[in-house]
């Protein structure tokens, strides 16, 4: 039995998921650092890095939900009008449809003839596939992303405010991205390879990314901070 395992799959959950851990990691880690360079006291520093977390992990959701769900209503309402047209008038789809599979290369009596038997079996289905490139592996999920993206940011953010929390007051400027970016490497690493790209580059561009954003938050955080 011939089996394939296609990493397609993954793509509703996936994206959201490491978005929402990366954004987690390297937000709440330039928040936490911002604030430690300018002084601020441990209790401050728990007080912003939880207030983060908790800020973050609902806008990641909220954000998630309403933007997936703007992709789901524009699927629904392109296939409403996908039935309406199939009802209104099968031949022109037909001829629609045979044109695609014309142009992807077949005579057009074989275009004709799938087309032709697609439709007999699932005609929606069909258009909704090769004219609109709408299938169930790349269908919008709000729930699911929203849920991804929340519960992967308030993991991601967790770090840096464990770290705030228990690293010895003079190292948190450090430690903080110092442990920020070894585990925004991991996440590049660990999406690549679900993804199949590269490790290293997967590793590389979130890493790079994170160290930017913690850099300008210090920066930002010993020019114009003052001791709480």
């Amino acid at each position: 039995m011939h089996m394939e395992r296609h990493r397609t799959a993954h793509v509703g959950w996936l994206r959201a998921g490491v978005l929402g851990a990366n954004d987690g990691l390297i937000s709440t880690a330039s928040l936490v650092t911002g604030v430690a360079a300018s002084g601020a006291a441990r209790d401050v520093l728990l007080l912003t890095g939880v207030a983060g977390l908790v800020a973050g992990a609902m806008s990641m959701a909220a954000g998630e939900y309403v933007s997936v769900s703007s992709q789901a209503d524009t699927e629904a309402a392109d296939t409403a009008r996908e039935k309406r047209e199939l009802v209104a008038d099968p031949a022109a789809e037909h001829r629609e449809l045979a044109g695609i599979y014309e142009a992807r290369g077949l005579t057009p009596a074989l275009a004709d003839a799938v087309a032709t038997q697609l439709m007999a079996g699932d005609a929606l289905g069909a258009h909704l596939r090769d004219e609109l490139g709408l299938t169930e592996v790349s269908a919008a999920r709000p729930l699911q992303a929203s849920l991804a993206s929340a519960g992967t940011f308030a993991a991601g953010a967790l770090l840096p405010v464990l770290v705030a929390v228990l690293a010895p007051a003079a190292w948190v400027t450090r430690l903080v991205p110092a442990t920020a970016l070894v585990l925004l490497a991991v996440l590049g690493a660990i999406a690549a390879r679900i993804g199949g790209a590269p490790i290293g580059r997967g590793a590389w561009r979130v890493a790079f990314w994170g160290a930017l954003a913690m850099a300008l938050s210090a920066l930002a955080g010993r020019l114009f901070g003052a001791t709480v």
